[in-house]
Protein backbone atom coordinates (compact mmCIF):
# COMPACT_ATOMS: atom_id res chain seq x y z
CA UNK A 1 0.00 0.00 0.00
CA UNK A 2 1.53 3.62 -0.77
CA UNK A 3 2.28 4.67 2.74
CA UNK A 4 3.25 9.04 3.13
CA UNK A 5 7.35 8.85 4.11
CA UNK A 6 8.17 12.44 5.39
CA UNK A 7 6.25 15.08 7.02
CA UNK A 8 6.41 17.90 3.96
CA UNK A 9 4.33 15.16 1.88
CA UNK A 10 2.23 14.90 5.02
CA UNK A 11 1.49 18.27 4.93
CA UNK A 12 0.57 18.39 1.87
CA UNK A 13 -2.00 15.35 1.48
CA UNK A 14 -3.88 17.49 4.83
CA UNK A 15 -3.67 20.28 2.18
CA UNK A 16 -5.91 18.44 -0.23
CA UNK A 17 -8.22 17.38 2.61
CA UNK A 18 -8.87 20.55 3.44
CA UNK A 19 -9.76 21.58 -0.28
CA UNK A 20 -11.36 18.42 -0.59
CA UNK A 21 -13.74 18.67 2.45
CA UNK A 22 -14.43 22.58 2.16
CA UNK A 23 -15.38 21.92 -1.85
CA UNK A 24 -17.47 19.15 -1.47
CA UNK A 25 -20.31 21.02 -0.27
CA UNK A 26 -20.07 22.90 -4.16
CA UNK A 27 -21.74 19.80 -5.12
CA UNK A 28 -24.97 20.47 -3.11
CA UNK A 29 -25.47 23.86 -3.60
CA UNK A 30 -25.57 22.48 -7.62
CA UNK A 31 -27.78 19.99 -6.41
CA UNK A 32 -29.98 22.11 -4.66
CA UNK A 33 -31.33 23.88 -7.54
CA UNK A 34 -34.01 20.82 -8.80
CA UNK A 35 -33.12 18.55 -5.59
CA UNK A 36 -33.80 18.40 -1.83
CA UNK A 37 -30.44 18.00 0.36
CA UNK A 38 -32.26 15.36 2.22
CA UNK A 39 -32.07 13.73 -1.25
CA UNK A 40 -28.93 15.08 -2.24
CA UNK A 41 -27.64 13.22 1.14
CA UNK A 42 -28.21 9.62 -0.45
CA UNK A 43 -26.03 10.35 -3.23
CA UNK A 44 -23.12 11.56 -1.40
CA UNK A 45 -23.05 9.00 1.11
CA UNK A 46 -23.30 6.22 -2.10
CA UNK A 47 -20.26 8.28 -3.92
CA UNK A 48 -18.51 8.07 -0.12
CA UNK A 49 -18.74 4.31 -0.04
CA UNK A 50 -17.96 3.59 -3.46
CA UNK A 51 -15.00 6.03 -3.90
CA UNK A 52 -13.88 4.05 -0.70
CA UNK A 53 -13.46 1.03 -2.48
CA UNK A 54 -11.44 2.79 -5.49
CA UNK A 55 -9.28 4.38 -3.02
CA UNK A 56 -8.78 0.70 -1.18
CA UNK A 57 -8.31 -1.31 -4.29
CA UNK A 58 -5.69 0.38 -5.42
CA UNK A 59 -3.27 2.70 -2.90
CA UNK A 60 -4.47 0.46 -0.80
CA UNK A 61 -3.07 -2.61 -2.60
CA UNK A 62 -0.19 -1.53 -4.82
CA UNK A 63 3.22 -1.49 -3.60
CA UNK A 64 5.58 -3.63 -1.20
CA UNK A 65 5.22 -2.05 2.16
CA UNK A 66 2.21 -2.30 4.79
CA UNK A 67 -0.49 -4.90 4.55
CA UNK A 68 -2.40 -5.08 1.32
CA UNK A 69 -6.18 -3.69 1.83
CA UNK A 70 -8.19 -7.19 1.89
CA UNK A 71 -5.19 -9.16 4.38
CA UNK A 72 -5.37 -5.76 6.41
CA UNK A 73 -9.04 -6.34 6.78
CA UNK A 74 -9.60 -9.94 7.12
CA UNK A 75 -6.89 -9.20 10.29
CA UNK A 76 -9.07 -6.54 12.17
CA UNK A 77 -9.93 -6.67 15.99
CA UNK A 78 -13.63 -6.12 16.22
CA UNK A 79 -12.98 -3.79 18.66
CA UNK A 80 -10.92 -1.87 15.89
CA UNK A 81 -13.86 -2.44 13.54
CA UNK A 82 -16.75 -1.42 15.84
CA UNK A 83 -14.64 1.77 16.90
CA UNK A 84 -14.20 2.97 13.06
CA UNK A 85 -17.79 2.11 12.10
CA UNK A 86 -19.04 4.00 15.60
CA UNK A 87 -16.37 7.14 14.21
CA UNK A 88 -18.68 6.97 10.86
CA UNK A 89 -21.84 6.87 13.10
CA UNK A 90 -21.17 10.45 14.21
CA UNK A 91 -19.71 11.91 11.63
CA UNK A 92 -22.66 10.72 9.58
CA UNK A 93 -25.30 12.27 12.17
CA UNK A 94 -23.06 15.27 12.41
CA UNK A 95 -22.41 15.93 8.80
CA UNK A 96 -26.81 15.44 7.95
CA UNK A 97 -27.07 18.54 10.52
CA UNK A 98 -23.96 20.59 8.78
CA UNK A 99 -25.75 19.69 5.27
CA UNK A 100 -29.55 20.92 6.40
CA UNK A 101 -27.01 24.05 7.59
CA UNK A 102 -25.50 24.92 4.47
CA UNK A 103 -29.31 24.92 2.59
CA UNK A 104 -30.53 27.34 5.24
CA UNK A 105 -27.71 29.09 5.68
CA UNK A 106 -25.63 28.95 2.62
CA UNK A 107 -21.68 27.64 2.67
CA UNK A 108 -19.83 30.66 3.95
CA UNK A 109 -21.88 30.36 7.31
CA UNK A 110 -22.25 26.74 8.10
CA UNK A 111 -19.02 26.14 7.39
CA UNK A 112 -16.52 28.43 9.29
CA UNK A 113 -19.21 27.78 12.59
CA UNK A 114 -20.02 24.15 12.50
CA UNK A 115 -16.47 22.77 10.96
CA UNK A 116 -14.69 25.66 12.18
CA UNK A 117 -16.19 24.63 15.99
CA UNK A 118 -15.02 20.95 15.14
CA UNK A 119 -11.73 21.95 14.56
CA UNK A 120 -10.82 23.44 17.81
CA UNK A 121 -13.01 20.62 20.01
CA UNK A 122 -11.31 18.05 17.72
CA UNK A 123 -7.76 19.20 18.40
CA UNK A 124 -8.07 19.38 22.12
CA UNK A 125 -9.94 15.96 22.01
CA UNK A 126 -7.29 14.15 19.19
CA UNK A 127 -4.07 15.98 20.78
CA UNK A 128 -5.09 14.22 24.11
CA UNK A 129 -5.34 10.88 22.28
CA UNK A 130 -2.15 10.73 20.33
CA UNK A 131 0.03 13.63 21.49
CA UNK A 132 2.01 14.77 18.75
CA UNK A 133 3.54 18.36 18.07
CA UNK A 134 4.17 21.61 19.62
CA UNK A 135 1.02 21.71 21.88
CA UNK A 136 1.58 25.49 22.45
CA UNK A 137 2.54 26.55 18.95
CA UNK A 138 -0.61 23.85 18.04
CA UNK A 139 -2.92 25.52 20.49
CA UNK A 140 -2.15 29.36 19.79
CA UNK A 141 -3.23 28.58 15.74
CA UNK A 142 -6.48 27.26 17.06
CA UNK A 143 -7.12 30.16 18.58
CA UNK A 144 -6.99 32.30 16.24
CA UNK A 145 -9.27 30.21 14.18
CA UNK A 146 -11.78 30.61 17.05
CA UNK A 147 -11.21 34.85 16.45
CA UNK A 148 -11.75 33.91 13.01
CA UNK A 149 -14.74 31.80 13.57
CA UNK A 150 -16.14 34.62 15.66
CA UNK A 151 -15.25 37.20 12.93
CA UNK A 152 -17.76 34.94 10.75
CA UNK A 153 -20.85 34.63 13.10
CA UNK A 154 -20.65 38.50 13.64
CA UNK A 155 -20.78 39.33 9.92
CA UNK A 156 -23.29 36.60 9.53
CA UNK A 157 -25.73 38.65 11.95
CA UNK A 158 -25.26 42.12 10.37
CA UNK A 159 -26.13 40.74 7.26
CA UNK A 160 -29.00 42.71 6.08
CA UNK A 161 -31.84 40.28 6.63
CA UNK A 162 -36.29 40.44 6.47
CA UNK A 163 -37.52 38.05 9.23
CA UNK A 164 -38.15 35.43 7.81
CA UNK A 165 -34.35 35.18 6.79
CA UNK A 166 -33.58 35.98 10.40
CA UNK A 167 -35.38 33.16 11.50
CA UNK A 168 -34.26 30.49 8.89
CA UNK A 169 -30.19 32.05 9.33
CA UNK A 170 -30.97 31.03 12.99
CA UNK A 171 -31.83 27.47 12.70
CA UNK A 172 -28.95 27.58 10.60
CA UNK A 173 -26.41 28.41 13.00
CA UNK A 174 -27.55 26.48 15.83
CA UNK A 175 -27.72 23.80 13.36
CA UNK A 176 -24.21 24.18 12.51
CA UNK A 177 -23.00 24.27 16.17
CA UNK A 178 -24.78 21.17 17.36
CA UNK A 179 -23.18 19.64 13.90
CA UNK A 180 -19.48 21.07 14.76
CA UNK A 181 -19.52 19.17 18.56
CA UNK A 182 -20.61 16.17 17.38
CA UNK A 183 -18.34 16.31 14.25
CA UNK A 184 -14.98 16.74 16.70
CA UNK A 185 -15.79 13.72 17.70
CA UNK A 186 -15.42 11.30 15.14
CA UNK A 187 -11.87 11.27 13.88
CA UNK A 188 -10.56 10.22 17.03
CA UNK A 189 -12.56 7.24 16.81
CA UNK A 190 -11.10 6.23 13.89
CA UNK A 191 -7.43 7.38 14.95
CA UNK A 192 -7.52 4.91 17.95
CA UNK A 193 -8.15 2.16 15.54
CA UNK A 194 -5.15 2.55 13.54
CA UNK A 195 -1.75 1.93 14.43
CA UNK A 196 -0.39 5.62 13.74
CA UNK A 197 3.25 4.84 14.86
CA UNK A 198 3.78 2.23 11.96
CA UNK A 199 1.34 2.34 9.18
CA UNK A 200 4.64 -0.21 7.02
CA UNK A 201 4.67 -3.12 9.74
CA UNK A 202 1.24 -2.49 11.84
CA UNK A 203 0.77 -3.96 15.15
CA UNK A 204 -1.74 -7.00 14.72
CA UNK A 205 -5.84 -6.28 15.05
CA UNK A 206 -4.87 -2.68 14.22
CA UNK A 207 -6.28 -0.96 10.81
CA UNK A 208 -4.20 0.99 8.30
CA UNK A 209 -5.70 4.23 6.59
CA UNK A 210 -7.69 2.17 3.91
CA UNK A 211 -9.41 -0.52 5.85
CA UNK A 212 -10.19 2.40 7.99
CA UNK A 213 -12.17 4.55 5.21
CA UNK A 214 -13.80 1.59 4.02
CA UNK A 215 -15.23 0.34 7.24
CA UNK A 216 -16.31 4.09 8.36
CA UNK A 217 -17.77 4.70 4.61
CA UNK A 218 -19.50 1.36 5.76
CA UNK A 219 -20.67 2.92 8.73
CA UNK A 220 -22.17 6.29 7.22
CA UNK A 221 -24.27 4.27 4.62
CA UNK A 222 -25.56 2.18 6.87
CA UNK A 223 -26.46 4.46 9.50
CA UNK A 224 -28.13 6.81 6.96
CA UNK A 225 -30.89 4.48 6.46
CA UNK A 226 -31.51 5.71 10.13
CA UNK A 227 -30.53 9.54 9.91
CA UNK A 228 -31.86 10.01 6.78
CA UNK A 229 -34.92 8.64 6.57
CA UNK A 230 -35.87 10.69 10.00
CA UNK A 231 -34.82 13.40 8.58
CA UNK A 232 -36.71 12.69 5.08
CA UNK A 233 -40.36 12.64 7.11
CA UNK A 234 -39.24 15.33 9.77
CA UNK A 235 -37.27 17.71 7.54
CA UNK A 236 -35.75 20.80 9.21
CA UNK A 237 -37.22 23.11 6.48
CA UNK A 238 -39.78 22.42 3.71
CA UNK A 239 -42.39 19.58 3.10
CA UNK A 240 -41.30 15.79 4.20
CA UNK A 241 -39.86 13.92 1.32
CA UNK A 242 -40.15 10.72 0.40
CA UNK A 243 -37.87 7.73 -1.82
CA UNK A 244 -40.19 7.66 -4.58
CA UNK A 245 -38.92 11.14 -5.39
CA UNK A 246 -35.36 9.79 -5.05
CA UNK A 247 -35.78 7.42 -7.95
CA UNK A 248 -37.47 10.50 -10.26
CA UNK A 249 -33.97 12.12 -10.26
CA UNK A 250 -31.97 12.54 -13.42
CA UNK A 251 -28.82 10.90 -14.10
CA UNK A 252 -26.79 14.18 -13.83
CA UNK A 253 -27.86 15.17 -10.56
CA UNK A 254 -27.46 11.44 -8.69
CA UNK A 255 -24.33 12.20 -10.46
CA UNK A 256 -23.63 15.66 -8.64
CA UNK A 257 -24.02 14.31 -5.59
CA UNK A 258 -21.81 11.22 -5.92
CA UNK A 259 -18.75 13.75 -6.76
CA UNK A 260 -19.57 15.29 -3.38
CA UNK A 261 -19.43 12.08 -1.76
CA UNK A 262 -16.02 11.44 -3.83
CA UNK A 263 -14.47 14.55 -2.71
CA UNK A 264 -14.65 14.47 0.61
CA UNK A 265 -14.21 10.86 0.95
CA UNK A 266 -10.54 11.44 -1.09
CA UNK A 267 -10.03 14.34 1.74
CA UNK A 268 -11.07 12.14 4.08
CA UNK A 269 -8.02 8.80 2.70
CA UNK A 270 -5.40 11.57 2.44
CA UNK A 271 -5.96 13.03 6.13
CA UNK A 272 -5.82 9.03 7.44
CA UNK A 273 -2.59 8.42 5.21
CA UNK A 274 -1.02 11.54 6.52
CA UNK A 275 -2.05 10.68 10.24
CA UNK A 276 0.95 8.05 10.48
CA UNK A 277 4.06 11.09 9.80
CA UNK A 278 1.21 14.87 11.28
CA UNK A 279 -0.30 13.04 13.83
CA UNK A 280 -3.59 12.79 13.89
CA UNK A 281 -4.18 16.17 15.93
CA UNK A 282 -1.96 17.67 12.88
CA UNK A 283 -3.85 16.38 10.36
CA UNK A 284 -7.57 16.42 11.87
CA UNK A 285 -6.42 20.36 12.29
CA UNK A 286 -4.98 21.08 9.12
CA UNK A 287 -7.94 19.42 7.23
CA UNK A 288 -10.79 21.02 9.24
CA UNK A 289 -8.94 24.17 7.75
CA UNK A 290 -12.22 23.55 5.48
CA UNK A 291 -14.25 26.56 6.19
CA UNK A 292 -11.68 28.78 4.89
CA UNK A 293 -11.96 27.36 1.58
CA UNK A 294 -15.62 26.95 2.21
CA UNK A 295 -16.06 30.43 2.98
CA UNK A 296 -14.34 31.99 0.08
CA UNK A 297 -16.68 29.86 -2.62
CA UNK A 298 -19.53 31.00 -0.42
CA UNK A 299 -18.28 34.84 -0.83
CA UNK A 300 -16.68 34.77 -4.48
CA UNK A 301 -18.65 32.23 -6.00
CA UNK A 302 -21.78 32.10 -4.85
CA UNK A 303 -22.07 35.78 -3.56
CA UNK A 304 -23.38 34.75 -0.16
CA UNK A 305 -22.59 38.14 0.76
CA UNK A 306 -23.41 40.30 -1.63
CA UNK A 307 -24.83 43.70 -1.23
CA UNK A 308 -22.70 43.26 2.65
CA UNK A 309 -21.75 46.81 4.34
CA UNK A 310 -18.62 47.44 4.71
CA UNK A 311 -18.06 46.43 8.51
CA UNK A 312 -19.37 43.13 7.50
CA UNK A 313 -16.58 42.93 4.68
CA UNK A 314 -14.38 43.77 7.22
CA UNK A 315 -15.07 41.23 9.06
CA UNK A 316 -14.76 38.20 6.56
CA UNK A 317 -10.98 39.86 5.83
CA UNK A 318 -10.14 39.66 8.95
CA UNK A 319 -11.41 35.90 9.02
CA UNK A 320 -9.78 34.97 6.29
CA UNK A 321 -6.29 36.03 7.28
CA UNK A 322 -6.70 34.93 11.31
CA UNK A 323 -7.83 31.47 9.28
CA UNK A 324 -4.36 32.02 7.64
CA UNK A 325 -1.89 32.65 9.75
CA UNK A 326 -3.84 30.18 12.17
CA UNK A 327 -3.49 27.07 9.90
CA UNK A 328 0.33 28.35 9.37
CA UNK A 329 1.01 27.39 13.16
CA UNK A 330 -0.66 24.57 13.00
CA UNK A 331 1.45 23.56 10.37
CA UNK A 332 5.15 24.95 12.24
CA UNK A 333 3.23 22.77 15.27
CA UNK A 334 3.73 19.48 13.27
CA UNK A 335 7.03 20.53 12.49
CA UNK A 336 8.28 20.35 15.73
Amino acid sequence: MFIVGNYLTAVVFCVVTMLCWGSWGNTQKLAAKSWRYELFYWDYVIGMFLFSLFVSFTMGSAGTEGRPFLKDLAQADWINVFSVILGGIIFNASNILLSASTSIAGMSVAFPLGVGLSLVLGVIINYMGAPKGNPVILFAGVALIVVAIICNGIASGRMNRNGRDRKSSRKGIVLAVVAGILMSFFYRFVAAAMDLDNFASPAAGRLTPYSAIFIFSAGVLLSNFIFNTIVMKKPFVGTPVSYSEYFKGSFNTHLVGMLGGAIWCLGTSFSYIASGKAGAAVSYALGQGAPMIAALWGVFVWKEFKGSSRNVNMLLAVMFLFFLVGLGLIVAAGAN
